[in-house]
Parts: C-alpha cells; structure tokens; sequence
C-alpha cells in the first residue's frame, strides 16, 4: 500500500506531455505512479 501526501507526480507539461519528476528514477516513477492509479497516457 501507498500513500502519496502530495500528488504532484499528476502535474503534466501544458503540452500533455509527462515531463519532470525528481523522485525515484523520474519521470520513470511518475509514470509507474500514475499507472498504479489508473490513469491513461497516450
């Protein structure tokens, strides 16, 4: 289980594009992050 405070890993360029993350292994991890929750990139 995760729990995640402060869900800035949801903040994308104003392109859509999945950009900056200085966490874990970066933008890699926001992604993970965002699959766990479901959400749809294209």
């Amino acid at each position: 289980r995760l729990c995640i405070l402060v869900p800035c890993h949801r903040v994308l360029g104003s392109d859509g594009r999945v950009t900056g993350f200085s966490a874990g292994d970066g933008v890699a991890t926001k992604v993970r992050l965002l699959a766990l929750e479901g959400s749809v990139l294209s």
